[in-house]
């Protein structure tokens, strides 16, 4: 054979490989299987966070309307506004199948002001991992009155996120909620 005729095979052979498509599908999968994976997992960890979000934001919304009505009309006979405003969280978080001992105190406090005297209102001690701060001047954020009295119910949540290959990757998440409402009598 000439040296014409091994170049001839030779590119011949390299074209049949070139063209050739059998299990260009499985290397097509191969490359673009674990990203999508990747995105699936971030989904579904994402949406994990946000729906922890909606209800540690409504149980502090539940929890500040429960501290802040007097008398109220659906606590056991004793129990103070802030015990009533704990209830309610351990209440929403349990119905959600969610841990009260994730919750903590938010880092710095909300440096809220009484109602007599204008003093700042540290969180209330009873409950160490929920900042319940009974008898304070509210903001007037949202539409409310400047100088209204009421309760202001803050905490965070600690979310263990899992996405491997990622700097989220067994990070501790602090999913913050807060409240306030308005004193109101009945």
């Amino acid at each position: 054979m000439t040296q014409t005729a091994k170049k001839t095979v030779w590119n011949e052979i390299l074209r049949r490989l070139v063209c050739e498509t059998a299990g260009q599908e499985i290397a097509e999968a191969a490359a673009v299987l674990p990203l999508m994976f990747m995105i699936l997992l971030g989904i579904f960890w994402f949406g994990q966070a946000f729906s922890i979000y909606g209800t540690t934001s409504r149980a502090a919304h539940e929890a500040a309307l429960a501290a802040a009505e007097t008398p109220c009309t659906t606590c056991a006979a004793g129990s103070t506004p802030v015990q009533n405003a704990y209830n309610t969280i351990q209440n929403v978080l349990g119905t959600a199948s969610m841990s009260v001992n994730s919750l903590h105190k938010p880092v710095p406090p909300p440096a809220l002001l009484s109602c007599s005297g204008g003093v700042a209102v540290p969180c209330d001690g009873t409950h160490g991992n929920v900042c319940i701060q009974p008898n304070v001047q509210l903001s007037g954020t949202g539409g409310g009155a400047v100088g209204v009295c009421g309760v202001s119910v803050s905490f965070t949540y600690q979310y263990q996120m899992w996405l491997p290959f990622t700097s989220l990757n067994n990070q501790a998440i602090q999913i913050r909620a807060a409240a306030q409402a308005p004193l109101e009598s009945r």
